[in-house]
């Protein structure tokens, strides 16, 4: 299930953008691939970030993988439910399971739609 709604980077992070503001999370296929998350290091409000440098990273019980930033902007808010419960990424990816908020410098490029994100897993797959 990808949702139409949204914007998706290549390195598995969804974006919902609201004006100049955007939340961010990891998709579905990428939870799905990391398995049971066990711990989020997620940037502080205030950093700022390139689209495409690394943010933070996710581990679970089976791997540990880098988050990158999918738009350029300063963090304003990070979810602080994650600390303490990493799994709500797990059960809820596009929902509770945010990562962060972004304030938007720029527009965002090199997104991909939902159509040509199932078409990066599938070639991914082969």
């Amino acid at each position: 299930m990808i949702p139409e709604d949204l914007l998706y980077a290549k390195s598995h992070e969804w974006v919902m953008v609201e004006g100049d503001i955007a939340t961010v999370g990891i998709t579905q296929f990428a939870q799905e691939q990391l398995g049971d998350l066990t711990f989020i290091e997620l940037p502080e409000v205030g950093d700022a970030f390139e689209a495409g440098n690394e943010m933070g990273s996710v581990e679970s019980v089976k791997a540990a993988s880098e988050i990158y930033a999918p738009v350029t902007g300063e963090v304003i808010e990070v979810n602080e439910e994650l600390e303490d419960a990493p799994e709500k990424v797990n059960e809820e990816p596009y929902g509770d399971g945010w990562l962060l908020k972004f304030k938007i410098k720029g527009e965002p490029e090199g997104l991909l739609d939902a159509e040509g994100y199932a078409d990066a897993i599938n070639a991914e797959a082969d």
